[in-house]
């Protein structure tokens, strides 16, 4: 009796390997599928701007990064004793101006020679609600607290969203021309903005992801949403708040994308530096006891095997 349905996926190239450079842009799900890659010592960078909910948040972060722009003060504003900037998340804000603009701008930088090197981007959009700020008219990124009645709220439409889409595949391949580009939508429900609208948004998304796609060449999907909606349709695989997926639900998609995306001679690579971490984070009853200590040295050798085959992977001390 089978008890699960399975969406079938098929390998995609190029792969993903230890000579990859990733980039993971969007909703918090990027962060947890990013911290995977963190976690086996993959060349990656993770939302520079913090997280970017909407389309059209990454589309205005990769103008900027791409074209070379910089933020000054007037694009601050100063609330809750914190400098904040409409088009970030409130990790790069700062109780100093100059400090909330170093951010910024070193962020921007830094994407644009992230772009220009890499050999995969993951764009996760988790939303097509935006907010409105009604005193200047301009879609914001992150409301920052100030109070809801300040702005209006929108539903994107799927011709908007597909615009958006479009000038952030040709912003990326103004860079860098070989990026392969993969879209994908999160499973987080976005339970605040209402079921039904909930579902509304997601409809929007997927359905543009998937005509920008037919329209393009060299870009692909990952359906992270659809796993979590197909194969894992039960509430044990949401976390205690029931609208983020649980460490389980994460790993399980995970490992879905890897069957796409990693070839076996990487995983292979992947299960020795496994081996380290868990080796790493091994607390022992007795710390100085001459078994421990011959562990510790096994841990050092196989650090050392790994960095001289990839120099790139650095453990902390």
């Amino acid at each position: 009796m089978n008890l699960q349905t399975k969406i079938p996926l098929q390998p995609r190239q190029p792969k993903i390997d230890y000579n990859a450079e990733i980039m993971l842009l969007g909703s918090c799900f990027a962060d947890s599928i990013g911290e995977k890659f963190e976690y086996y010592k993959f060349r990656n960078r993770i939302n520079p701007f913090g997280v970017l909910f909407h389309p059209k948040a990454i589309e205005t972060f990769l103008w900027m990064a791409t074209q070379g722009e910089q933020y000054t003060d007037t694009d601050l504003f100063y609330i809750n004793e914190q400098w904040h900037c409409f088009d970030a998340h409130s990790s790069l804000s700062n109780s100093s101006k100059d400090i909330t603009l170093s951010n910024l701008n070193e962020a921007l930088k830094s994407t644009q020679e992230t772009i220009k090197s890499a050999t995969h981007i993951f764009i996760t959009l988790g939303t097509a609600w935006v907010y409105r700020l009604k005193a200047l008219d301009m879609i914001v990124a992150n409301c920052h607290k100030i109070p809801q009645r300040d702005f209006d709220k929108e539903l994107l439409s799927v011709e908007e969203i597909n615009q958006c889409l479009q000038n952030c595949i040709h912003l990326i391949h103004s860079l860098n021309p070989l990026a392969e580009i993969i879209f994908t939508v999160s499973p987080v429900r976005h339970s605040k903005d209402g079921f039904v609208e909930n579902n509304r948004s997601k409809s929007h998304l997927i359905t543009s992801i998937h005509q920008v796609i037919a329209q393009n060449k060299g870009l692909s999907y990952f359906p992270s949403y659809e796993i979590m909606m197909d194969e894992l349709r039960d509430y044990r695989f949401y976390d205690v708040d029931m609208i983020h997926p649980s460490s389980v639900a994460v790993q399980y998609i995970w490992e879905r994308l890897l069957g796409v995306w990693v070839s076996e001679e990487t995983s292979k690579t992947m299960s020795r530096v496994e081996e380290v971490e868990k080796g790493m984070s091994h607390r022992p009853f007795n710390p100085k006891s001459e078994q421990y200590q011959l562990f510790l040295k096994k841990i050092e050798l196989k650090k050392y095997q790994l960095q001289q085959e990839h120099p790139h992977i650095v453990w902390a001390k």
